[in-house]
């Protein structure tokens, strides 16, 4: 006998949200989604998804909750506003970078009866698309039946690091996965500034990394976007701003130094100021540049004919 697939609300339809809830219909699970602008999330009833107004409403029935939103306030704020909808026992997947406010999270699943897995991703729109994104997983084996076909669909890996949600290991090894992304993100847009600063065709700049021990996947994908002059976001500015500040507080209360991580955030703060924060990470290019010559550093990156390799 078949068991049947378990209801799924996703809570938050941005741009990883989204293609995870699509992903997870398009595969046959039953799907209901809120998102605070309800127009985010009216795009995926085309893909058989039921457009919930609330959060409540999203979860009435479901044996399955996904938080994927920006940050651990507005997770609990989510959860919080859905509770009367909520049975004791369901099953609470946590999929947003939160950092150490997950002891809050989990002590509010613990006070509220609901089960948490605590599964942040790695991976960015592409990935949630394509339904390969790394999930970093800790939850109890129990459950682990119930989630594991769903990570199978949205992820290309699931890595578990625990049997308790509520302990953080999987939001502190994202905090780490973190801190060396923004490190790779700085650093692209800092060595094609400094190629526009002194002269240096950026495409000599490629060519010599490209098949090097210094080339990567990221590499090439971060300096097209900067090359390409197109900043359509696969993970915003503001985002990594955030991700970045969670990095540094939690390395700070560990008696730590980040000082990269502490520039980056910097950094990511100066292009969202300079009016690029909705715009891709590494568009954190621009904190090179003050006012017009980052207006004009933008120009010359749209009409670059620079592409990255596959």
């Amino acid at each position: 006998m078949t068991t049947p697939r378990p209801v799924v609300a996703v809570l938050g339809t941005g741009i990883i949200g989204a293609p995870v809830a699509r992903n997870l219909a398009k595969d046959g699970f039953t799907v209901r989604v809120w998102n605070r602008t309800r127009a985010k999330a009216d795009a995926l009833a085309a893909d058989g998804v039921h457009v919930a107004d609330t959060p409540a409403d999203a979860v009435d029935g479901a044996d399955v909750v996904l938080t994927v939103l920006n940050d651990g306030p507005r997770v609990l704020e989510a959860v919080r506003a859905a509770a009367p909808k909520l049975a004791k026992g369901t099953v609470w997947v946590q999929v947003s970078t939160v950092g150490e406010d997950i002891d809050a999270i989990g002590a509010y699943a613990a006070e509220t009866g609901l089960v948490l897995v605590d599964a942040p991703v790695l991976g960015t729109r592409q990935p949630a698309e394509l339904g390969k994104l790394i999930i970093l997983a800790a939850g109890p084996e129990s459950v682990r039946p119930t989630v594991q076909p769903l990570f199978d669909v949205i992820g290309s890996r699931t890595v578990w690091v625990g049997e308790d949600g509520a302990k953080g290991e999987s939001s502190r090894l994202k905090l780490v996965l973190n801190a060396w992304v923004v490190a790779l993100t700085n650093g692209v847009g800092e060595a094609l500034a400094l190629a526009k600063g002194l002269d240096v065709d950026p495409k000599l700049f490629l060519d010599a990394v490209t098949g090097g021990p210094l080339d990567s996947g990221y590499f090439q994908g971060k300096s097209g976007v900067v090359l390409s002059g197109d900043f359509t976001p696969s993970f915003s500015v503001d985002n990594a701003e955030k991700d970045a500040r969670l990095a540094a507080e939690a390395a700070r209360r560990t008696g730590l130094r980040l000082d990269g991580v502490e520039a980056a955030r910097d950094r990511f703060a100066r292009a969202s100021a300079l009016g690029h924060g909705g715009e891709d990470m590494a568009a954190v290019y621009f904190a090179s540049f003050d006012g017009t010559e980052g207006a004009e550093a933008s120009d010359a990156s749209a009409s670059a004919s620079v592409k990255p390799q596959d």
